[in-house]
């Protein structure tokens, strides 16, 4: 969790940095150069959940060789993503800046930042799948140390290159670049060595973790999860889009309450990598009184954070929201919206917990069916909700993620039934 929370930092920091220089177009444009990497990068996340699932499992199955594979599976994959993504980089940025509904000054900053962090996508991949190996085998205290080092780097590389080095928001873009390859080279030094390094070439002499027979349940596996993270991540962009129409200063104002909302819920995420190692390591050794008792007290758990979070959204919401606009009108606009901070953390914790035990289980296709099905509420309540302004928006986002728990809770209990008898 306390990991998670790192990682919520890096959009926190940038958000606060460029609220330093007064500029709502430029808050905008870091909100929607944010949301482009959200939907190219975050939809990419299948392979750190996808790994650290398929990790857990062969920990308690086949050993530590077989996690070895998983991981090799996963860095072949995302370099070939990454490659790809690098590829049709001038057909998919612009394309996707016009989707966001950047325009004018924001669109022209939002440029200026995406062409620089969009370069870190290799760095981005190969980290997805060495962070996955090292929860898989419950190395968090490691994640920690990286993510922190990471968000530190990241955030003192932006405050130097915009704010002394007068950058402006392409100094944002560079320390985010920057941080990423830093973070992938230390990684990767930790990941591979002591026994990790034998067992890396007896796969690679092997090379049995390239074969057709060893892909498939890793490509299926995550075939699902990259369409369900797909959903989620468009779901995200229509309230970028949504929050666009309304004008700059409330781009900036949702922006602002988004990079809140992130920091919720990486912080709630915690229980989902939680459930990820345990339930997936209960499942894989067939253990279903262990991997319903974990669902319990993850539950427990997830609730009791979730108060903490919102009742420190209650008491702390107006200055919190004041300090990162760039203008007193931005900081308006946000604290009308600052009810929906207390309320999300309850919305989404059950999700987030059940994600982890669909994901520890590699029940990743009823996954991608609870994700669509809450996106159709999700699309009918924006429709509803839009004579009511911004508020129907974050009212329509909390329906989404409620919505998706429930269906997530109805699914559940069938699938222990088929799976564990």
């Amino acid at each position: 969790m306390v990991t998670n929370v790192a990682t919520a930092l890096i959009g926190i920091g940038d958000m606060w940095i460029v609220g330093r220089l007064g500029d709502p177009a430029a808050q905008g444009a870091v909100d929607v150069g944010a949301r482009l990497f959200a939907v190219l990068f975050t939809v990419m996340n299948f392979l750190k959940t996808g790994t650290t699932g398929l990790v857990a499992q062969e920990g308690t199955r086949a050993g530590r060789e077989a996690q070895v594979s998983v991981l090799m599976r996963g860095i072949t994959v995302g370099f070939a993503i990454a490659v790809m993504l690098l590829i049709a980089k001038p057909v998919i940025q612009p394309l996707f800046l016009s989707l966001l509904g950047a325009e004018d000054a924001v669109l022209g900053a939002a440029r200026t930042y995406a062409d620089i962090r969009y370069w870190s996508a290799p760095g981005v991949m190969l980290n997805l799948a060495l962070i996955g190996f090292l929860v898989g085998r419950r190395q968090m205290a490691a994640v920690l140390v990286f993510e922190v080092a990471y968000n530190a780097l990241n955030v003192g590389l932006g405050l130097w290159l915009v704010l002394e080095m007068d950058m402006g928001i392409a100094g944002i873009g560079w320390s985010s670049f920057i941080a990423e390859y830093v973070k992938l080279a230390a990684v990767m030094l930790f990941v591979f060595r002591g026994d990790v390094t034998g067992h890396l070439l007896k796969v690679l002499a092997k090379g049995s973790f390239l074969r057709w027979q060893s892909l498939q349940p890793f490509l299926s596996v995550n075939r699902d999860l990259f369409l369900r993270t797909l959903v989620l991540m468009i779901a995200l962009a229509a309230l970028t889009r949504l929050s666009a129409e309304r004008g700059a200063v409330v781009l900036a104002a949702n922006g602002i309450i988004y990079q809140l909302f992130v920091f919720t819920a990486l912080l709630l995420d915690g229980f989902e990598n939680a459930a990820q190692v345990l339930n997936g390591e209960r499942y894989g050794a067939r253990d279903r009184h262990g991997f319903v008792q974990y669902i319990r007290a993850l539950l427990v758990r997830g609730i009791a954070v979730a108060a903490v979070v919102a009742a420190a959204f209650y008491a702390l919401a107006g200055p919190i929201l004041t300090s990162f606009a760039a203008t007193p009108g931005v900081a308006r606009a946000a604290q009308e919206s600052a009810v929906w901070l207390v309320l999300i953390p309850f919305a989404g914790v059950a999700g987030f917990v059940f994600d982890g035990v669909f994901v520890g289980a590699s029940w990743t296709r009823a996954l991608l069916g609870t994700m669509l099905g809450a996106a159709l509420i999700y699309a009918a309540m924006l429709w509803l909700t839009w004579p009511m302004g911004n508020q129907g928006l974050w009212l329509s986002f909390t329906a989404f993620l409620i919505a998706r728990a429930v269906l997530q809770a109805l699914w559940l209990p069938r699938l222990i039934r088929t799976s564990m008898a």
